[in-house]
């Protein structure tokens, strides 16, 4: 057993290559092998998002507070908020972020295949965020 307590791990900035805005990232679950899943509390200020990605063996979103955005290939840009939950299949390219005008902050979490559980793409751009 371990247990890590609140304020243990630091904070992190998302970097700039994967988002657009200012985003915190704060860590939940890191597990090695054998395990796979890994999650992470984010939170995006207005406006900021994620760039486009897939994951390889899918993503949940957890919605915790404030008001977001999200969006598939293909797919319109649908407003998320607190207690909403949000699949991504295997594959499926998307991004999230927080509304325009209003903060948002969810759990993201993920399973690795083979040590990776996320292919970054291009930057959303300013017409595909505001749909």
């Amino acid at each position: 057993m371990e247990i890590l307590r609140a304020g243990s791990r630091p904070s992190n900035k998302g970097p700039e290559d994967w988002f657009t805005g200012a985003v915190r990232i704060d860590p939940v679950i890191q597990t090695g092998a054998p395990a796979r899943v890994a999650a992470a509390t984010v939170t995006f200020e207005p406006g900021a998002r994620t760039a486009w990605h897939t994951h390889p063996l899918g993503q949940t979103l957890l919605v915790t507070a404030g008001c977001g955005r999200v969006q598939r290939e293909g797919g319109a840009v649908e407003e998320i908020r607190p207690g909403d939950v949000v699949w991504f299949p295997p594959g499926e390219k998307h991004w999230h972020g927080a509304a325009p005008s209003t903060a948002m902050t969810h759990i993201a979490i993920q399973e690795q295949l083979d040590g990776k559980a996320v292919d970054w793409l291009e930057k959303v751009s300013e017409e595909q965020y505001f749909g």
